[in-house]
């Protein structure tokens, strides 16, 4: 038994309970409240992803700790193992959420993804190594925020407004930053270091990059051709 499922379990709860209450504290426009789960699903999303932001952000930790950039395997900073912890519990939540709430040929990519990131931070959690990549995964969440913002903007129809464009625009940037180049870099992380890793955890790895690389390479697209080519 580890630990760091009680903090999973932790985790899980608080998500659930704040979507539950977020109705109250972000009342839906009247644009959104035809679609009220998605509105609070979105807002559960956007609390998620500021998480490493208001955690001390993942590159802020490798520059405080040096030592990771070398081991990514069994070095990692006080708190990062909760942190991770954390993440799987919001996942849980997430894919109960969209479970329950919206039909499964709707939300299949996402519940895919979202099963994808559980087993592998889950392995990080059980086992408490390969915090450090779970850490530069996190990186992603940087550009969550943006994209969840473009969601709540678009369901408060706001689309034609200079906050949606700026959104749009810090969107794009971040995506290819913080999303492309951080899973090209965990990839190539991954096959430099094939010897070091156990075979079962290598392709638990490599079949995850192999999943993620495509699926973010086709959203980014979807997002260019609906923000700047429409």
């Amino acid at each position: 038994f580890s630990p760091g499922l009680l903090v999973v379990a932790g985790s899980f709860a608080a998500f659930r309970l704040l979507n539950r209450g977020l109705e109250r504290l972000v009342p839906p426009p009247p644009s959104a409240r035809r679609n009220r789960w998605k509105w609070r699903n979105i807002w559960t999303s956007l609390a998620h992803s500021s998480l490493p932001v208001t955690h001390n952000l993942p590159p802020c930790r490798f520059y405080l700790h040096p030592e990771m950039s070398n081991d990514l395997v069994g070095t990692h900073p006080p708190g990062a193992h909760s942190l991770v912890a954390v993440s799987v519990g919001y996942f849980l939540e997430d894919f109960v959420d969209m479970l329950c709430n919206q039909k499964l040929h709707q939300s299949w990519e996402l519940l895919f993804h979202h099963s994808v990131v559980i087993i592998c931070f889950g392995i990080a959690v059980l086992l408490h190594q390969y915090v450090g990549f779970a850490l530069v995964a996190l990186l992603v969440e940087i550009n969550s925020i943006f994209l969840h913002l473009r969601q709540i903007l678009l369901m408060a129809n706001l689309v034609h407004t200079t906050c949606y464009r700026l959104n749009s625009l810090m969107n794009l940037g971040t995506y290819v930053v913080f999303r492309i180049a951080t899973l090209a870099w965990m990839s190539h992380w991954l096959f430099l270091n094939r010897q070091n890793v156990p075979p079962a955890t290598y392709a638990v790895g490599t079949v995850g990059m192999a999943i993620m690389t495509p699926m973010n390479i086709i959203l980014f697209y979807r997002l260019l051709r609906s923000d700047f080519f429409k």
